[in-house]
């Protein structure tokens, strides 16, 4: 395997955030749901009032994967990181790079104080399942996740 490296996230990599963005949805059979655009992303992840925080894994410079976070608040538990969207793309998969992300992921949780770290998985999404499993994780099937669409 190449040399990856996992580093923050800066203004340059939103090209390729947002189309490992769309690599996810289309593998999560929504295609057409991706309705941010680069300026938007921009703008929420480096502008003045940034809302994500992004990691990048990189080899020979190239962005072959991403984890895209933020910091949440629990009224039982107090802060928690919200891991929105994590990715490593298809050719890459299966050489240790999403072990790489989401460990760095779990130390940036840990530098932040937070109690829990949160996510969610698609019920038939199998390989991801088994990955996060390794991490003697809770994957909870009692929760019900609610959305109102406001645009």
């Amino acid at each position: 395997m190449s040399s990856v490296l996992i580093r923050k996230a800066d203004k340059s990599d939103v090209p390729a955030l947002l189309s490992l963005v769309k690599e996810l949805a289309d593998y999560e059979k929504c295609p057409n749901e991706v309705e941010v655009d680069r300026t938007e992303m921009e703008d929420a992840g480096f502008g003045p009032n940034k809302v994500f925080d992004a990691f990048v894994a990189e080899s020979n410079s190239e962005v072959v994967g991403m984890a895209i976070f933020y910091t949440g608040y629990s009224t039982w538990k107090g802060k928690t990181l919200y891991l929105e969207d994590f990715l490593v793309t298809e050719n890459w998969r299966r050489k240790g790079i999403g072990k790489l992300l989401f460990d760095r992921i779990i130390e940036e949780a840990k530098l932040r104080n937070v109690r829990r770290m949160d996510w969610q998985v698609l019920e038939w999404n199998q390989p991801a399942i088994q990955f996060y499993k390794k991490y003697a994780c809770e994957l909870d099937p009692e929760w019900i996740n609610g959305r109102i669409k406001l645009s």
